[in-house]
């Protein structure tokens, strides 16, 4: 693997690791006289800035651009370019055709946990047992660190207002607000909602959230903004410990991402007869 492929490939994998989007790109074909040759990869980050290259110039700008689209819709592409003639929009002069795959990398889900107490930290362990990444995130000196919540992907000590910030929350980001009370709510629930995060949960009563509701409605919050909050957090199942709330948290999390309703799970079949039932409890 040469030089220029292991940064590529580095960079992509930091990507993944700091939660950033990114677009690799490889030309899988060439014909004729082309700047670079099969096998060539670059690595396209949101902002424009590349690591590696495909060949400079025109072309590549145009496949910094769909990869920056690919980043956004998800979806990878196959280009072709012709590089003969200017004058009739080619983007080059090299005499040859190059076929590019443009595969876009996406966030790895990751479960954002603001408050590391009882019910956070086992929020926490949850998600990454179940192979999310997980980010932890806490105010009050020594909770959101290894020595308290162990093996997570990151840990943050800021002020909830300056989580956005820190955090790179983005559309594979599933927020759990675990807080202490009304006053980091009144601070916290604004920055959150200026962010393209899928799913904001916040734990509390009702009532908890009604008076935060209020408070930030009298500040200029839109109802409509503060209906994307989960609130109170998690599906019902009248959990009590904190490691019942944290499946009854990572459940409403799994739903919203896959697109479940939370309903009881249908037989969607015939109804077996009491041979097969027996024959399967046996």
């Amino acid at each position: 693997m040469v030089k220029e492929d292991q940064a590529v490939f580095k960079a992509a994998l930091d990507a993944q690791n700091e939660g950033r989007s990114a677009a690799l790109v490889t030309i899988v074909e060439t014909q004729g006289s082309v700047p670079r040759q099969a096998g060539s990869k670059m690595l396209v980050r949101p902002d424009e800035t590349i690591v590696g290259t495909v060949g400079g110039g025109q072309m590549e700008a145009l496949v910094i651009q769909e990869a920056v689209a690919a980043m956004g819709d998800g979806s990878s592409r196959l280009l072709v370019y012709d590089l003969n003639d200017l004058a009739a929009g080619d983007p080059g002069l090299c005499g040859g055709t190059v076929r590019v795959f443009v595969e876009p990398l996406m966030p790895p889900p990751t479960v954002l946990v603001i408050g590391c107490g009882h019910v956070g930290k086992a929020v926490a362990e949850l998600a990454k047992w179940m192979q999310f990444r997980v980010i932890v995130s806490d105010d009050r000196p020594g909770y959101a660190s290894a020595d308290q919540i162990p093996g997570m992907d990151a840990y943050i000590g800021e002020s909830p207002a300056a989580l956005p910030a820190c955090a790179n929350i983005n559309r594979q980001t599933y927020i759990v607000a675990v807080t202490r009370g009304l006053i980091v709510d009144q601070e916290l629930i604004p920055a959150l909602l200026g962010t393209e995060a899928p799913y904001i949960g916040l734990i509390g009563s009702r009532r908890r959230w009604a008076l935060t509701a209020q408070a930030l409605q009298e500040r200029g919050i839109d109802k409509a903004d503060l209906a994307r909050v989960h609130a109170p957090i998690g599906l019902e199942l009248h959990a009590e410990t904190p490691k019942e709330i944290a499946i009854s948290i990572m459940a409403e999390v799994v739903m919203t991402m896959r697109g479940g309703t939370g309903e009881v799970m249908q037989w969607l079949g015939p109804p077996p007869d009491e041979e097969t039932i027996d024959r399967q409890s046996s």
